[in-house]
């Protein structure tokens, strides 16, 4: 990244070099990411080598998700997944995990707005009280 790409046109590259449905549903998820927190915080961590244009991850208080790109799906992994109610079951990956949950997303699968909405609404909810429970130093 140089000093004059933000994480938001790092990300924009990203969905814009895909140039296929994985990019469209990335971009999709970030724009109902972005109008369930308005205060969502983009960044883009993990570059390497093997993955110069990293991993587009969203923030609030603490690591929301991240959207990483695979050959074959979009994987929206939520940090603290397992402490969040999913009501409409779409977190279908990571099911195992003590902490983590993801949502894969295939070609032509949908995903409910709404649900996911509250989903990321209640990553937030979730931050920020794990951040106000820190004692204060």
């Amino acid at each position: 990244m140089t000093t004059t790409e933000t994480a938001s046109e790092l990300i924009d590259a990203k969905i814009a070099r895909l140039g296929d449905w994985r990019g469209e549903a990335l971009a999709r998820i970030r724009k109902l990411i972005q109008e369930a927190d308005p205060e969502v915080v983009e960044a883009v961590k993990w570059r390497k080598p093997t993955n110069p244009s990293g991993v587009p991850v969203w923030e609030h208080a603490g690591l929301l998700c991240t959207g990483e790109t695979y050959k074959d799906k979009v994987k929206l992994t939520f940090a603290q997944g397992a402490a969040l109610d999913d009501p409409s079951g779409l977190f279908n990956a990571g099911l195992d995990g003590g902490a983590r949950r993801a949502i894969d997303i295939h070609e032509g699968a949908r995903i409910d707005a709404a649900a996911f909405k509250a989903l990321v609404q209640a990553a937030v909810a979730f931050n920020l009280a794990k951040a106000a429970a820190r004692p204060k130093r």
